[in-house]
């Protein structure tokens, strides 16, 4: 891909995938989740290997890298976002988005214990803060009055998706060390990860019906092209850059905009409570991203195997 600066491809990241929570939407509306996971990461998968062939670049790995590129697909791309889709039948896809703020303290924190990663003074009290911006914004949905919706449910499957997603994220990283190419890497984690819902939704006995409307189509082709290929693409690169702690900083911006979005398009009310949130939010967000608190890439080749 071009050669885009860090916060090139972090704008990427945030405006893409601010949009794509809203997109989800219409997935969920006509197919069980595990199935539209399985279509879009196999799709998206199928076409990065298609084009790592087209250009001659070779996409053979070894068995071991296989079952590590298993591991980062069934985390990153599998049943972390099986989590989000059963998500947002519960809750407006922008809570969702905020829940995914909580990402940098732990994909951070996992960073640390996998790879010792050093972590900046300002990071852990940063993210404690983004975490009570987002208890914050969570509140009111709890309110008797709005507890048909089941947010309940919704906010489990949330933070289980941010803590498998977080797994996928240190396994990618740690993948990356071990020289695994970038794209042929993407390609087959996104296979892995489509396989890892479909099996998901075999294992539930989910029913696969064929969506017909068309707004399901283009939602797909832009969460396929869009949300997957060119968003991971550049998160990945970022993550390669700055490390896995700093990078998560993408899923606490993200969320602002998702929530306009949910403003403008589900109907979600915004309250004090939702504006002192999103300030704590964006001040946690500014302490992880703190020029002089940024750790340096840690050496992941000194800890794989």
């Amino acid at each position: 891909m071009p050669r885009l600066t860090n916060w090139q491809l972090f704008a990427v990241c945030v405006l893409t995938w601010a949009t794509t929570w809203y997109a989800v939407t219409f997935e969920v509306a006509t197919l069980a989740p595990e199935y539209g996971v399985a279509l879009r990461f196999g799709l998206a998968g199928a076409l990065v290997l298609a084009a790592c062939i087209a250009r001659g670049a070779r996409i053979g790995c070894s068995p071991r890298d296989h079952a590590l590129l298993a591991l980062q697909g069934t985390f990153l791309y599998g049943v972390a976002y099986v989590g989000v889709y059963h998500a947002e039948r519960h809750i407006a896809s922008g809570l969702v988005a905020v829940g995914y703020s909580a990402s940098p303290l732990v994909t951070g924190l996992g960073a640390r214990a996998v790879f010792g990663m050093r972590l900046p003074r300002t990071f852990v009290p940063g993210g404690v803060l983004g975490l009570a911006g987002v208890a914050l914004i969570f509140w009111p949905e709890f309110a008797p009055d709005r507890r048909g919706a089941n947010v309940e449910l919704g906010a489990a499957f949330t933070i289980a998706s941010v803590l498998l997603s977080a797994i996928g994220s240190v396994a990618a990283s740690r993948n990356r060390a071990r020289g695994i190419g970038f794209w042929p890497g993407l390609g087959w984690g996104m296979a892995y990860g489509a396989l890892a819902a479909a099996l998901v939704g075999l294992a539930r006995g989910a029913r696969f019906d064929v969506p017909t409307a068309g707004a399901w189509w283009v939602a797909f082709a832009y969460l396929v092209l869009a949300g997957s290929i060119l968003t991971f693409a550049c998160f990945l690169t970022l993550q390669d850059r700055i490390g896995p702690g700093p990078t998560g900083t993408i899923g606490v911006m993200t969320p602002l905009i998702a929530l306009l979005v949910s403003m403008a398009f589900e109907g979600f009310r915004a309250e004090f409570s939702t504006l002192v949130g999103v300030a704590l939010a964006v001040l946690g967000n500014a302490l992880m991203l703190r020029p002089k608190a940024l750790p340096a890439r840690p050496a992941l080749a000194s800890t794989a195997d």
